[in-house]
């Protein structure tokens, strides 16, 4: 019992993390990177719970998981180049023009 509190507490630090990653800075490029860090702290509990339950549903779920949030972060790219292309910046704040 006492592992899966430890990995509860570091899912919870790298949540925290993440939350204020997108909270706090307003480069497009590192809130994807705080999004992948949210994404690994629920990917870490679902492993954590599924090898304390011994079963392995919640690691099958992590696996599709890591490959839905890989197609995300090529789809989220591929936006910031084309934005990139039409204001010469990644600041999330200029961004508003982009509204209809």
């Amino acid at each position: 019992m006492n592992q899966l509190i430890d990995f509860v507490i570091i899912s919870i630090a790298l949540f925290s993390i993440g939350i204020y990653g997108l909270v706090v800075k307003r480069n497009a490029i590192r809130m994807i990177f705080s999004i992948e860090i949210i994404a690994n702290a629920a990917n870490l509990n679902l492993v954590a719970f599924s090898r304390h339950v011994h079963n392995v549903e919640g690691q099958v779920f992590a696996l599709f998981s890591i490959a839905i949030a890989a197609a995300e972060v090529a789809v989220a790219l591929g936006i910031i180049i084309i934005a990139y292309r039409l204001y010469k910046q990644i600041d999330v704040h200029e961004f508003r023009s982009l509204k209809g």
